[in-house]
């Protein structure tokens, strides 16, 4: 009888399992939970913070032109009835006619704009494309500004050479006029300035 060994085979020995590397644990002070509802609200802020702020250059530019449409429409009032006999009419003078049309045309400009802007503050509505009325209101701007002072520095040396020789109630309304003039210039300027910078913005975009 064949002799049955009792030795068993050996099982094969066991794998070691692999264990995952160690993580890395959280930086301290950042709240995992919250970082993505954190992100959004700062581009939400930034949202407003730049709505705010376009609104208010809007407002701000209104209200330049307003001024303007003012100044412009007192020098006009004034020019036109500066007259007080021969030799005292404001339409005799070439550098005082040039004057009066330039305050006739910024009159017109800074009241046609300033209507186009309160049509478009409650509405939202815009007569042109928003790149085209930036431009449109710079160099809108920007010529009538510099229209008004060249107009100004034509129509001051005559005044200063009349007063010279007489000082009375027609170089007073001519200087008046002059100085509304000068202020719708300063008006302009600034807006033309708001102007710029609303172009500039959008150019970099």
């Amino acid at each position: 009888m064949t002799k049955h060994d009792d030795s068993s085979p050996e099982k094969p020995a066991a794998m070691p399992l692999a264990t995952p590397p160690p993580t890395a644990p959280p930086a301290v002070g950042v709240d995992i939970d919250n970082q993505a509802p954190s992100t959004s609200g700062g581009g939400v802020s930034v949202i407003l913070r730049r709505w705010k702020r376009e609104d208010f250059l809007k407002r701000g530019s209104l209200a330049l032109r307003g001024l303007a449409l003012l100044f412009s429409l007192l020098s006009f009032i004034v020019a036109v009835s500066n007259k007080h006999g021969d030799g005292e009419n404001f339409t005799e003078y070439e550098e005082y006619r040039y004057l009066l049309v330039i305050a006739i045309l910024s009159t017109l400009y800074a009241g046609g704009q300033a209507l186009r802007q309160v049509n478009e503050l409650p509405t939202g509505k815009h007569l042109f494309r928003p790149r085209t009325a930036s431009m449109v209101d710079f160099f809108g701007d920007e010529i009538m500004a510099y229209l008004l002072i060249s107009a100004t520095s034509a129509a001051i040396p005559l005044t200063n050479w009349m007063r010279e020789e007489a000082d009375n109630i027609f170089t007073d309304s001519s200087a008046s006029a002059i100085s509304m003039a000068f202020l719708a210039f300063v008006a302009l300027a600034l807006s033309a300035i708001i102007s710029g910078y609303k172009l500039s913005n959008q150019s970099s975009f």
